[in-house]
């Protein structure tokens, strides 16, 4: 006979296996007391996994080192043609595969900034995605991700304002337990691609009957269970879709993904991500992600598989700027870290250190390049191969909770501890 003991480890086996459901991690650190004006925003994270060519897809096409550093996978400077970049200024251009993205540069609502990332020089897409996820460059323990965190701060000040509290603010789509996500706070997690209009073992009316009886009671799993089982089939009947299967991948490609969906099917998740979040206002934090960008070999230039990435990347965005454009919306893109330099013998990069990030949304002082840029020249580079850190990663998202999240200064000491304003940001976002 199964003991007490035994059975809950067997139940959550049953919880995980019909639902995906998060673990618990952690509770997050107390939040500071000082005055602030929260706001309506919407923030959406978007994950690039395995390292996304910043130099790609923001051309430095006015540095000549570029092209010297990368004879042959270089996007060619901007000559009014659809084979060569796409220019935005003197210095910098778009890959021509994100050319569905320059209304939003010349309508002044996107903006990318050339060289951040983690402070943190580690090149394992492991470790830095980790530090990434929990705002804590260097950690390698457990600890709640600071989008979970952020949860939890804006579930607690809408209780202290007397709304009604909701089951959770905060959602991702796409993989099954993203460490950004994990922590005390409930959070919505919705599987990507067509998994998501399915209901899973619990859309068959007997095993959902046995699994709700062996969930009856009115302790806190049980009560998980049936929540969840719930979101699973209302979110399966709001979705309808459908997707293509991703291509085959290498092996070191699907590790570096660390869990994320295909570049390919990111527009279908991020359709999800906005319907959802459409149909309940009180989500008000969303991540997305997608792997397929360690591109080692045959990285390609105009064309190529990174240039097919870049144009689903493209497509998502545009599809978010449709779901999200509201005036404290937000969409961040950014990747663990950048690639080097120069190109590699297979005509690929390897991993590497800074990186662009990208803004978009009506707050942001687009149609420009933000940040420090000190070029391509060998003396310049990190460790003579990768582009800098000039921006800390946590810098720049701190531009954004304060704008568009009301967060004050103690709240996201708390959510990125150690971290430093960086006031060389300040014009980042409009007032």
């Amino acid at each position: 006979m199964m003991t007490n003991r035994n059975a809950q480890p067997n139940r959550r086996l049953v919880l995980h296996s019909l639902l995906g459901a998060a673990s618990a991690w952690a509770a997050p650190g107390a939040w500071g007391q000082n005055q602030r004006n929260d706001s309506d925003g919407r923030l959406v994270v978007l994950f690039l996994r395995g390292a996304y060519d910043g130099l790609s897809a923001l051309v430095p096409h006015g540095d000549s080192n570029y092209y010297a550093l990368r004879p042959n996978i270089a996007i060619p400077r901007p000559d009014g043609t659809p084979q060569t970049a796409l220019a935005l200024d003197a210095q910098f251009g778009l890959h021509p595969a994100l050319a569905p993205l320059m209304p939003f540069w010349k309508q002044g609502v996107l903006t990318a900034l050339p060289a951040a990332g983690s402070p943190g020089t580690t090149r394992s897409h492991f470790d830095a995605q980790h530090h990434w996820e929990i705002g804590i460059p260097g950690k390698s323990g457990n600890a709640p991700g600071w989008l979970n965190t952020l949860a939890g701060y804006h579930m607690r000040a809408a209780s202290a304002a007397g709304q009604t509290a909701a089951q959770s603010v905060a959602i991702g789509v796409g993989e099954a337990n993203p460490q950004i996500l994990a922590g005390s706070a409930a959070v919505q997690l919705v599987p990507r691609g067509q998994a998501a209009t399915r209901q899973g073992a619990v859309g068959d009316e007997r095993t959902r009957d046995a699994v709700m009886r062996l969930y009856s009671g009115q302790d806190a799993l049980s009560q998980a269970f049936r929540a969840g089982a719930d979101s699973r089939m209302q979110t399966a009947q709001v979705l309808s879709s459908g997707m293509a299967s991703p291509s085959m991948e290498s092996r070191e490609m699907l590790a570096a993904n660390n869990g994320a969906g295909s570049a390919q099917g990111l527009l279908l998740d991020a359709q999800h991500l906005g319907t959802l979040m459409r149909q309940d206002r009180r989500l008000r934090l969303g991540f997305l992600s997608a792997g397929g960008w360690d591109t080692h070999a045959n990285q390609g230039a105009v064309t190529g598989q990174l240039a097919n990435h870049l144009g689903n990347l493209a497509a998502a965005l545009v599809q978010l700027r449709r779901d999200f454009s509201q005036t404290n919306d937000l969409v961040l893109v950014c990747s663990e870290f950048g690639r080097t330099s120069a190109e590699n013998g297979t005509r690929g990069t390897d991993h590497g250190h800074g990186n662009a990030m990208w803004m978009l949304g009506n707050r942001v002082q687009g149609g420009r390049v933000h940040g420090n840029w000190t070029g391509l020249a060998p003396a310049n580079l990190h460790e003579g191969r990768d582009l800098p850190v000039h921006h800390d990663f946590r810098a720049v998202i701190a531009q954004v909770l304060r704008a568009t999240q009301g967060l004050g200064n103690n709240e996201i000491d708390a959510l990125f501890p150690g971290f430093t304003w960086d006031a060389s940001l300040d014009g980042l976002l409009r007032a």
